[in-house]
């Protein structure tokens, strides 16, 4: 299984990587590396995870409150956004939308 980060995902990554490391120096990295970990392994389990806002599968990071969420099609994991799981829901549909 191939992975395929889209813009928007990388921009969540940067957002994610910003605010861990505003708290304190080397979290953003070690927030960097989990979710790289946590978006490797969808080589082997991309598809699995339950379905949420339509199409998307949601992949929960093991060590921070996020989430991954992909479309899988023709040996394709398209990681479509990294978002916090704090976030309003309401708004995490909104920002799933195409």
């Amino acid at each position: 299984m191939k992975i395929r980060i889209l813009d928007r995902a990388e921009d969540d990554l940067v957002q994610g990587f910003a605010f861990y490391e505003r708290q304190a120096a080397g979290i953003g990295a070690y927030f960097l590396d989990s979710q790289s970990s946590d978006i490797d392994s969808l080589r082997l389990y991309a598809g699995i995870h339950a379905l949420h806002f339509g199409p998307y599968h949601r992949l929960l990071s093991k060590r921070f409150p996020f989430a991954v969420y992909c479309t899988v099609a023709k040996e394709i994991a398209s990681v479509h956004a990294v978002l916090d799981c704090r976030r309003d829901p309401a708004w995490m549909r909104e920002r799933l939308r195409p």
